[in-house]
């Protein structure tokens, strides 16, 4: 396997794992984005759908990396994701601590940027 395929399945592995993460101990993984309110039932209801689509989105992108198909359709949906998350936090930004919109720019931000270039290096 090309090393750009092989660092293309460790960056998707880690996106699989958070969004386990977010499924298995919601309040825990969203506190400083969402505040003591992630942890409400609710909210976790919320917050494990973005956990699940976590791991559909990167887990298929994983199989589609192992198996030589196209990477991008699927980095595409995921990067989508960051930006929806981005946005909805930024439309949130007064029911969330501050410096979490700030934050998530940053986070998602980069993993939409991490995902681009990942995108472009598997599939060139």
């Amino acid at each position: 396997m090309p090393r750009a395929r092989i660092a293309a399945v460790v960056v998707l592995g880690l996106r699989v794992l958070y969004g386990a993460a977010l499924l298995a101990v919601p309040a825990r993984v969203t506190r400083r984005w969402l505040g003591p309110d992630g942890g409400s039932p609710p909210a976790s209801v919320a917050v494990r759908g973005v956990g699940a689509r976590e791991i559909a989105v990167h887990g298929a992108a994983m199989v589609a990396a192992v198996r030589g198909g196209p990477l991008r359709p699927w980095l595409a949906i995921s990067i989508a994701g960051d930006l929806a998350d981005i946005g909805a936090t930024a439309a949130g930004r007064d029911g969330v601590p501050d410096g979490a919109p700030l934050a998530t720019l940053a986070v998602a931000g980069g993993s939409a940027l991490l995902s681009a270039a990942v995108a472009v290096a598997a599939d060139a």
